[in-house]
């Protein structure tokens, strides 16, 4: 998607272990623990490699309560997509994302905020 040090990055990985590599990638590159976010379509999966990376999952800071809420009664889809809009991307971008989750990939997401 974009270049690391754009505002917005995100970069499909094949699994867990890629992904904790790029999550210290960008680690190495100036973004830090609270702007990079692990996206997997499988919750447990995704627990895991946020643990191992110790990085952070989307949650009520970016979503805000009513996402939050609203995502309780979504199907997975439809919360990962609401997560990926979440931190930045159009819906067409997160509707692209959603379907290489449900092939089993990894989303790493690094966002920077405005000073």
């Amino acid at each position: 998607m974009g270049s690391i040090g754009a505002q917005s990055y995100a970069k499909l990985l094949e699994n867990g272990v890629q992904a904790i590599e790029e999550v210290n990638r960008l680690r190495d590159s100036g973004y830090t623990k609270d702007n990079i976010y692990v996206i997997s379509h499988d919750q447990d999966r995704e627990n895991r490699i946020v643990d191992a990376a110790n990085t952070n999952e989307v949650g009520l800071g970016e979503e805000g309560l009513f996402g939050s809420i609203a995502n309780l009664f979504r199907s997975r889809g439809d919360a990962l997509r609401s997560k990926i809009t979440a931190l930045g991307f159009s819906a067409a971008e997160a509707g692209f994302y959603e379907k290489e989750l449900d092939a089993g990939k990894v989303l790493v997401i690094a966002k920077k905020y405005p000073q």
